[in-house]
């Protein structure tokens, strides 16, 4: 009789801090984003404590090696007494600084805050994409560059390379209900129900060219390779993207943009210029 072996979850897990929420008087709750096993909640217990070496490294944006505890197993007693949200935390043993690009500050902060809300709304959680991961990683360092295009492209790119992670993305070099070759000429809009579709007048549009661009780009893997792609064309990905991306959100409000926008009346260039960038408006129509 031959015996099944279960894989077993490594003992480092390479991860983000997406988001962290106060739990109890000493400890946090965290959101990350981790290669190997996609969106996790951790407990990190005695984290807000004065002397706890956690607190200098539990950061969003820096890359970190994470121990997890084990989660309690479906039908035994801890599960059972456990509430629905608990049995999916699992307790930080522990964390360390993994190496990677400085802290992002300023205008650029609220850039990295859209990507882990983008990430927090639209992945589930313990679903692994480690190339999303990657390209994460490496769309960081680009937002702190302080250069306007620079910013925009690699935040177009991120959210392309999100939906196609997420599995809601056409084949762009091809016409999405006739399977016919794009024409280079002719310009095209992005449907989430329909794909890739002829534009009509007032519809948000790319040339077939740049959509065959992107595909190459996507093909290739290279993050680089995508926003060189979107930044030939700014503006029309911008307009493309943002359709995709509240229709998936649905009724979600992106509370990154509304802040944004709520500091446009204290800070009118600054703010408009950042808020531009951020994709969706709060509320998707």
């Amino acid at each position: 009789m031959t015996t099944r072996r279960t894989a077993k979850a490594p003992s480092l897990l390479t991860a983000f801090v997406l988001h962290r929420y106060d739990w109890s008087e000493s400890s946090l709750i965290l959101d990350v984003f981790t290669r190997e096993q996609g969106r996790l909640v951790v407990a990190a217990k005695g984290a807000k404590r004065p002397y706890s070496q956690l607190r200098s490294v539990l950061l969003p944006f820096q890359r970190l090696h994470l121990s997890l505890g084990r989660t309690p197993k479906s039908g035994t007693a801890d599960a059972q007494h456990a509430d629905a949200p608990t049995r999916e935390v699992q307790t930080l043993r522990s964390a360390d600084w993994a190496g990677g690009a400085a802290m992002l500050t300023g205008a650029a902060l609220f850039s990295g805050f859209y990507l882990n809300e983008l990430l927090m709304k639209l992945l589930a959680r313990q679903d692994a994409h480690p190339l999303l991961f990657d390209a994460y990683a490496q769309t960081l360092p680009a937002l702190g560059g302080g250069d306007d295009t620079q910013v925009q492209a690699a935040l177009r790119a991120f959210e392309v390379t999100l939906l196609q992670q997420l599995g809601v993305l056409p084949d762009l070099s091809l016409v999405t209900l006739t399977l016919d070759t794009v024409d280079p000429d002719v310009r095209y809009a992005l449907r989430p129900e329909a794909g890739v579709t002829v534009a009509q007048a007032d519809d948000a549009s790319v040339s077939g060219a740049m959509l065959v661009g992107m595909q190459a780009a996507l093909m290739h893997g290279s993050v680089r390779a995508l926003q060189q792609s979107c930044a030939s064309a700014l503006p029309e990905w911008r307009g493309l993207l943002r359709g995709l991306l509240h229709y998936h959100l649905g009724s979600s409000v992106l509370r990154t943009r509304q802040v944004m926008l709520g500091l446009q009346s204290l800070a009118p260039l600054p703010s408009a210029a950042v808020a531009g960038q951020l994709g969706p408006d709060p509320r998707p129509s």
